[in-house]
């Protein structure tokens, strides 16, 4: 059109540019505003409106602000949308900072933030544990006459009811039914959550049931919240109940549903009913994932029954279900700790499709220690050096107490000469071993003066 000699406007280059940025042509669209100013059309602020929102979408935020200082240049001033664009972008791209900063530069400029800029910054700061300027911020919007809406109290509730602050959190509820505003499954959600995280199960069901009443129908995030909740109290059957209620109601249980249950009742060192919960997962044909796997496998060897883990391994070698390094690593810790240490090693050998990590490597040394194996342990711990997997704090400390338990004492020092070099400190069984054979004459101050 430009080269047939036709005259083209700001409206023809915005829609061309929305074009491009739609199809991902995100150079093309940024290059046509230049051309546009080559050809004499000066681009507006829908121009910048679109190209900002299309790159701040591909997560080209610094593009996004040199786009904002060329409007000030050029003297277009950016409106509450594009500015809105680019506070986002930045909450969601962790410049927590630089948004705030964003935010005053707008009010400066005399850019009315609207409820849109206030919840963007104020779920940002929330999520960042910056939960003291947020209620701040909602009490600056309160007094500039800015009506907060759902999105602005679920976001400090949910924060509040993280970190514990629950009479705050209530507050901000009960402020929310004053001002007329439904509190949604959000809300309720962050509540409950809230409350089971910090051993009020009472209240989290007490708040379940008012959300009932209040025609305000839970979703599988609500159950799934409580019935964490109950299992991490030790009251796996009121989780079951829960989970019974869900069907009436037409809810599916999800995979979290599921793993929750299977770990509440492992808890209660009920192997047979976290088995049953599996089975019926797998009948329910809801997916089990990794997480799965390692819940059933560590349950059944943390309780003693190694031999039902073993045949739950092999059956999942066997339908080429792919299991991670902490499924074998479980087995390795299962094997190991009933006494069958041997079992362990072939297994940690013969490992495939997937390499062993620190805590693997961990585990194994651990299990050689156990039977008095120091030299097999060592070897081990060398050959973990060797294949480029830095031992971690827990190497150290159990190493440091087996050599220790062993009568090794310069080996000991060696070993926690090295983990002070690696910045890793001596942990409260290491303290008490040493301090122990301190007491009674095995040991001299030195090697408490090395760990401290």
């Amino acid at each position: 059109m430009v080269e047939m000699g036709y005259e083209v406007d700001a409206w023809a280059f915005n829609t061309l540019i929305h074009g491009l940025f739609r199809d991902n042509k995100v150079s093309e669209a940024v290059g046509l505003v230049e051309r546009m100013v080559a050809k004499g059309c000066q681009p507006n602020v829908v121009t910048y409106s679109v190209v900002v929102n299309g790159v701040c979408k591909r997560g080209d935020i610094d593009l996004a602000l040199n786009l904002v200082k060329k409007m000030e240049v050029a003297k277009i001033e950016a409106n509450v949308v594009i500015y809105n664009t680019v506070i986002d972008g930045l909450c969601k791209y962790r410049q927590v900072d630089d948004a705030v900063e964003l935010f005053n530069k707008m009010e400066n400029k005399g850019v009315k933030p609207d409820v849109i800029t206030y919840n963007s910054l104020i779920s940002c700061l929330c999520n960042y544990g910056r939960w003291n300027y947020a209620s701040r911020l909602l009490s600056d919007m309160i007094e500039k006459k800015i009506n907060p809406d759902v999105v602005t109290f679920n976001a400090l509730i949910d924060a509040f009811s993280k970190e514990g602050k629950l009479l705050e959190a209530e507050k901000l509820y009960e402020e929310m039914i004053q001002r007329s505003i439904d509190p949604n499954n959000v809300t309720y959600n962050s509540l409950i959550n809230g409350f089971c995280i910090h051993d009020r199960l009472d209240k989290a069901n007490q708040m379940f049931e008012f959300m009932v009443s209040k025609d305000c129908l839970p979703d599988v995030v609500t159950y799934n919240t409580l019935i964490k909740g109950f299992c991490k109290g030790n009251r796996v059957e009121d989780g079951m109940e829960l989970f019974s209620e869900m069907s009436e109601r037409g809810l599916n249980g999800d995979t979290l549903t599921y793993n929750t249950l299977m770990q509440g009742f492992f808890q209660a060192r009920d192997c047979d009913n976290a088995q049953k919960v599996y089975q019926k997962m797998e009948s329910d044909g809801v997916p089990p994932n990794s997480m799965t796997y390692n819940l059933l496998l560590d349950g059944l060897c943390k309780n003693g029954k190694l031999e039902k883990a073993l045949v739950v391994f092999l059956d999942l070698q066997k339908s080429k279900t792919k299991l991670d390094i902490l499924s074998y690593t479980i087995m390795i810790d299962g094997m190991c700790k009933a006494g069958k240490v041997e079992d362990g090693w072939n297994l940690f050998c013969n490992l495939s499709f997937v390499k062993p990590d620190v805590k693997t490597y961990t585990t194994m040394i651990s299990g050689f220690c156990g039977k008095g194996l120091m030299q097999e342990a060592n070897a081990l711990f060398k050959k973990m050096k060797e294949d480029g997997i830095l031992p971690n704090d827990c190497t150290y400390n159990m190493l440091i107490r087996a050599q220790l338990r062993g009568g090794d004492k310069a080996t000991s020092a060696e070993l926690i000469k090295e983990m002070r070099s690696h910045r890793f400190v001596g942990d409260a069984s290491t303290f008490k071993l040493v301090t122990d054979m301190l007491y009674d004459g095995r040991l001299d101050k030195s090697f408490l003066d090395m760990l401290s």
